[in-house]
């Protein structure tokens, strides 16, 4: 399945993401997850994501607007991808923080593309885009950010109610009409995969269905197949 995930920082997204890697993978499926769209980069080394905070403006734009685009190929060419914040959270944290004293992000000066990154996936007739608006509440994201503080926070917390607004908006104005709203306030990550698998359940195709309806066993396993039967057996 193809998820595209947004929301505010400390909603729970990449924690879900990864879950979700973990559940294709132990169903033989291959995965293709992206979870570097926030600036800077997560998976840029310590040294480059120091730097990278400080290249000028036009730069971190030239490089956003590129990597955003590129992932257009990724989600058709991919059959379970998993993209964090792509376009949207761009959209909104570029129009939030761009002009902000201290920001790590560019002014939203050449920002516009949301709907045509939307209308060349959509073009593609994909079976099973689903964007997912993950949320939770104010003092969730609150009790978040002074639990597990990350080393280069975006949001402000006097901010979480206005950018929260602000993601609301960008997912009404996405075009995906394949779409969910989870909320991960008070629910453990395993909750939130669970709720996220039954809301998508509607958008599954014949295929993802299966493999949802694998039995898995605990632990280590083979797969073996016995007079065409395919089996998943546990080793002792």
């Amino acid at each position: 399945m193809r998820f595209v995930f947004a929301g505010i920082e400390y909603a729970g997204k990449s924690t879900i993401v990864n879950l979700l890697q973990d559940y294709y993978r132990r169903r033989g499926r291959r995965v293709h997850g992206d979870d570097h769209f926030t600036i800077p980069d997560a998976t840029l080394s310590p040294e480059s994501r120091a730097q990278s905070i400080d290249y000028p403006n036009d730069v971190k734009e030239r490089n956003q607007r590129m990597q955003i685009h590129y992932h257009i190929e990724i989600i058709r060419n991919y059959e379970n991808v998993f993209i964090v914040g792509w376009h949207l959270e761009e959209a909104v944290y570029t129009s939030m923080y761009g002009d902000a004293p201290n920001s790590h992000y560019y002014p939203n000066y050449h920002y516009g593309f949301q709907r045509q990154y939307e209308v060349k996936v959509l073009e593609c007739r994909l079976p099973d885009v689903v964007l997912v608006h993950v949320t939770a509440s104010d003092e969730s994201i609150r009790e978040r950010m002074c639990s597990a503080p990350h080393e280069y926070q975006v949001v402000k917390e006097e901010d979480i109610a206005e950018v929260k607004r602000r993601f609301d908006e960008e997912v009404d104005q996405s075009l995906f009409k394949e779409r969910v709203l989870l909320d991960t306030t008070d629910k453990t990550p395993e909750q939130s995969l669970d709720e996220l698998l039954l809301l998508t359940e509607p958008f599954a195709t014949p295929g993802e269905l299966a493999v949802r309806s694998m039995p898995v066993p605990d632990g280590d396993f083979d797969v073996v197949y016995e007079n065409g039967i395919r089996k998943m057996v546990p080793r002792s």
